[in-house]
């Protein structure tokens, strides 16, 4: 396997060249991934930069990013490859028209790769310009466990089997990022092939610098004071806590607004930035905002 990193600071460096800033426990995760070809598996609360990360890998190495969404009632099939069946009914009437359908020879031009429709675990075995791509199995906890278990065994070899065609090698083994919002325990086995870390909020200085990077454009006092809001929103008891994601995507919002500073009347506006349901919303807005908000100014105030 060509080795993706020359060393821990080398994967935070790159990946700060694509604004993804990458603590040092992270970094060693996936430098250690990449230099032995083990997949990486990250557990995390949604929109905290799981699957940014495996982006920013693609992205900064050059290689090409194969995603495969998870979701309840995903099967093998679904995610390896299915055959293009209208094109093969085709293939078979205009024999039977020509009068040329001997069927030994057609079933072999029928399940040959030219009927193969690919889907991204049989993408991910195939080689790629610029070297093995980068393979984002999405929210893993959504499907169901048959799948995990043959998922098990495809990341365990780093092939698939297609029964008309045989065993499909992957020539490189593919640096494989394995994204869960932990919404059920997914299998242990699965787990212990996969070196594990857990996402968890930044801290208010990381948020900072990954706000900077993001959102470079935002002056340093506005993107305190919505650091320190959204920290303080993930302090109080709500149904969904808004992660970086949305830091970002509010700061940006702000800035089209050219709002300079946070407001009661600001906030109340774009709330729909950071929070997704209407009981939080309905809980902080009014009041409860102004509150949050003059805690928070003081203590960014200067001591």
């Amino acid at each position: 396997m060509t080795k993706a990193f020359d060393s821990i600071d080398a994967v935070q460096d790159t990946l700060g060249t694509q604004g993804y800033v990458c603590g040092r426990p992270l970094a060693t995760v996936v430098f250690l991934a990449t230099t032995l070809g083990r997949p990486v598996f990250l557990e995390g609360e949604a929109g905290v930069g799981k699957t940014e990360i495996a982006k920013a890998i693609a992205a900064s190495l050059g290689r090409r990013l194969i995603r495969l969404q998870c979701y309840e009632g995903l099967d093998a099939a679904s995610a390896v490859y299915e055959w293009n069946f209208p094109a093969q009914m085709v293939a078979i009437r205009t024999a039977e028209a020509a009068g040329t359908a001997n069927r030994d020879a057609l079933q072999s031009e029928l399940f040959s790769d030219d009927y193969l429709i690919e889907r991204p675990l049989l993408q991910a075995m195939r080689p790629q310009p610029g070297g093995a791509p980068v393979l984002l199995i999405d929210e893993i906890d959504r499907t169901d466990e048959p799948f995990e278990a043959f998922l098990l065994e495809a990341l365990s070899d780093y092939q698939v089997t297609i029964p008309e065609l045989g065993t499909v090698p992957a020539p490189e083994a593919p640096i494989v990022v394995l994204t869960s919002n932990r919404t059920r325990e997914v299998h242990d086995a699965l787990k212990r092939r996969c070196l594990y870390h857990w996402v968890d909020y930044p801290t208010f200085d990381r948020e900072i610098e990954i706000l900077q990077a993001r959102a470079p454009e935002a002056a340093a006092a506005l993107s305190r004071e919505v650091v320190a809001f959204v920290q303080r929103l993930r302090t109080e008891d709500l149904f969904k806590k808004p992660g970086v994601a949305e830091t970002i995507d509010w700061a940006k919002c702000l800035l089209a607004l050219d709002v300079v500073t946070l407001s009661p009347e600001v906030i109340a506006d774009t709330l729909g930035a950071i929070l997704k349901y209407q009981d939080d919303i309905q809980k902080i807005e009014g009041s409860e905002a102004k509150k949050i908000l003059d805690d928070v100014r003081k203590e960014l105030a200067p001591a």
